[in-house]
């Protein structure tokens, strides 16, 4: 069975809805034989702005592997981490856009701006997107011992408790926090959020029965669900996910609640429009391939693979409903 999954019905239809509104700016025209010829005798760079190891860096590696050799040409992937991402941003934002250089980028790319007042680049239109790589669902997670087990339950047991439910996250800003900043408002009721240096500690506390619940990346704490260590709940996506299929969508219990934590790549805003469109295509070929499709879905992300224009929309739609969630709650990483 193939590893490819395509968008829910609701996401389809914002990104119809949105796609002619996000026409990619066309960049001064690169001289036609360099643009027929590219990428043949070239090195890319693939940049991740975070550092080796974590699900950014590894989905960059495979999707660059398989490029590389689709292309028969060399593609570096190069970390450049620090400053909640906007170091490697910064520097793909101002890199000379030839095709030469890629980023794999996530939320940041929607949510920096709002998080940081002092930036030196625009995420919201620095880049050109170029493809929709993969969705990986957050998981709302809890002590086995918790007193509930649905999120209608949870919702209950805080407005029963108001002010004594916390959340613990990975670091503030992240997918993570934002998620219960959502949750909560949309649910009216209190939580307290714990930020962690990181999803590992925060899930010891949540075993340990130190916090309640928490709203993590299903590829960080799967396995203790799994073993039996955790109770899940719910998944932060429109729809189910199929690597917890027993588990429903908070949608279901509270309409409106869409988490979709992405991955995607992007090019310097001029890079020129034949480019974009030639790297968006091979990349859908090259998540079309098992062996590909497969490396993703061991790291439980859902492999997608778009058009720049449903990209692009996708960016607006998660700038503005995340620019809200961020002014409300009075967050900053400053």
């Amino acid at each position: 069975m193939t590893a490819r999954v395509s968008f829910s019905a609701t996401r389809r239809q914002m990104l119809k809805g949105l796609g002619a509104a996000a026409a990619l700016p066309f960049a001064p025209a690169m001289p036609a034989i360099a643009q027929q010829q590219w990428p043949k005798g070239r090195t890319i760079k693939m940049v991740v702005p975070f550092p080796p190891g974590g699900a950014t860096d590894v989905i960059a590696r495979i999707v660059s592997d398989k490029l590389a050799r689709m292309w028969e040409t060399g593609i570096v992937v190069e970390n450049r981490a620090g400053a909640g991402a906007n170091i490697g941003m910064e520097m793909v934002a101002r890199a000379e856009p030839n095709g030469d250089t890629i980023m794999m980028g996530t939320i940041g790319i929607a949510i920096n701006k709002f998080l940081y007042k002092s930036l030196k680049f625009d995420p919201s239109t620095d880049f050109a997107p170029i493809s929709l790589i993969t969705i990986m669902p957050n998981m709302v997670v809890a002590p086995v011992n918790a007193p509930y087990n649905s999120i209608a339950e949870l919702i209950a047991y805080g407005k029963a408790n108001p002010g004594k439910l916390t959340y613990g996250t990975s670091g503030l800003g992240t997918s993570v926090h934002l998620s219960g900043e959502l949750f909560k408002r949309i649910a009216g009721i209190e939580m307290q959020q714990l930020h962690y240096r990181g999803s590992a500690p925060a899930i010891q506390d949540l075993i340990a029965g130190r916090t309640d619940v928490m709203f993590d990346n299903i590829a960080s704490c799967l396995p203790q669900v799994q073993g039996k260590q955790l109770k899940g709940l719910a998944v932060t996506t429109t729809k189910r996910s199929k690597f917890v299929p027993d588990l429903p969508p908070v949608a279901d219990s509270l309409p409106g609640f869409d988490v979709s934590p992405w991955f995607g790549t992007l090019a310097p805003l001029k890079t020129p429009q034949d480019i974009v469109e030639r790297i968006s295509r091979d990349t859908k070929t090259a998540l079309a391939d098992p062996a590909v499709s497969g490396k993703l879905d061991a790291l439980a992300a859902e492999t997608v693979g778009s058009t720049p224009q449903e990209f692009a929309a996708l960016i607006r739609s998660e700038t503005e409903k995340w620019g809200k969630v961020i002014s409300e709650a009075k967050i900053s990483a400053e």
